[in-house]
């Protein structure tokens, strides 16, 4: 193995995360928590277990409420069930020797009333509708207008953030990452194509980052700055979300970031899951946080080698790759090929396509 290579390979500290290597497991919605409840049960236990050998795994988007749920069999961390089963995927990480943080979600618009309490309609900054379809329990169905929440339920959705930090700590967790990414309830308030508000949450650049900064002091305050992340997407088009000018928000975001000592920061570079070609200077954000960067978007062996060596990131997030590769740190380390997902299983289902991929030689 070469010098650069090695690279991957070295451990790493990331605030209170001691890890192993410098690969990280992205968050991956996988539609496999046991119903009702939205509990996570051994099935998810062994999932994560195969894939432990990673510096560290980010775990699937988790909803922090019922209201924050988008999509069809998705776990939450607001009830004892829940962290009752979370604790079996925590248990079976650490007995690998891995760390796994879990990812603290509210889908904003991004859902659909048959997955909300009761039948509400969604919530958003502002009652903008989003193109594209909701995954619920009996298939895809369009995406409706959201309502536009109100200022005085703010305060209580960043409470609600807070509690699901501290009950992943409870769960057995190792840390949190926010998700602030991919028009997501926190990325529809950064953005201008989907907070139109005219109040204290809307229209400046400072006014879009006061919401996601509230939920970021309020889970720092629960858990510790050293064990928390944030998950960014400047540029993505990801669940129609647009904004005018990403540079004038993520620039001043990650300076905010910075002053808050969060553990890492987590940047999908490029559209999520397709083109990493962009003009958004990338190189020039991360200059703007001193802790931990973890880079992720179709990141290959090469490149990841290449961006660790010029120093453009300290840790790089794999996503696919790890669905059909359990063991891809290894075949990273031997530069062995990598087997195809079947998109088939990905959402929904048992253990085909989820616990079933061989590892090399299997």
């Amino acid at each position: 193995m070469s010098h650069q290579v090695s690279l991957l390979f070295e451990p790493f500290r990331a605030g209170a995360l001691t890890l192993r290597n410098r690969i990280v497991m992205a968050p991956l919605t996988r539609s496999r928590a046991r119903q009702p409840g939205d509990v996570p049960t051994e099935l998810n236990a062994l999932y994560y277990r195969q894939r432990a050998a990673a510096g560290l795994i980010v775990s699937e988007a988790t909803q922090i409420t019922p209201q924050g749920k988008g999509y069809a069999f998705t776990p939450g961390i607001y009830s004892d069930e829940q962290i009752a089963g979370w604790r079996l995927v925590t248990d079976a990480v650490h007995a690998e020797g891995g760390q796994i943080v879990l990812q603290l979600w509210h889908v904003g618009r991004i859902s659909h009333p048959s997955l909300q309490p009761g039948g509400a309609l969604p919530v958003a900054p502002s009652a903008i509708r989003p193109k594209g379809q909701a995954f619920t329990e009996t298939g895809f169905q369009d995406f409706v207008t959201p309502r536009a929440l109100a200022a005085d339920e703010i305060p209580g959705i960043v409470a609600d953030y807070a509690r699901a930090a501290r009950n992943a700590i409870a769960a057995g967790f190792d840390g949190v990452e926010i998700h602030g990414a991919n028009g997501y309830l926190l990325d529809q308030f950064l953005r201008d194509g989907t907070n139109h508000r005219t109040d204290q949450y809307g229209g400046s650049v400072e006014n879009r980052l006061r919401f996601p900064l509230m939920v970021v002091g309020a889970v720092v305050a629960a858990v510790g700055a050293d064990r928390v992340g944030i998950r960014l997407s400047p540029v993505t088009p990801s669940n129609d979300i647009v904004d005018s000018d990403p540079t004038a928000v993520f620039f001043p975001l990650v300076e905010a970031l910075a002053r808050r000592g969060l553990a890492y920061v987590h940047v999908v570079e490029g559209a999520t899951g397709g083109p990493r070609e962009t003009p958004f200077d990338f190189d020039a954000l991360r200059r703007r946080f001193p802790g931990a960067w973890i880079a992720n978007n179709s990141y290959t062996r090469a490149l990841a080698v290449e961006h660790l060596a010029a120093r453009r990131t300290d840790l790089v997030a794999f996503g696919r790759p790890f669905i059909a590769n359990p063991d891809l740190v290894e075949r990273l380390r031997q530069g062995a090929p990598l087997a195809e997902l079947d998109r088939a299983t990905l959402y929904g289902g048992g253990a085909k396509g989820y616990t079933d991929y061989p590892a090399l030689g299997g």
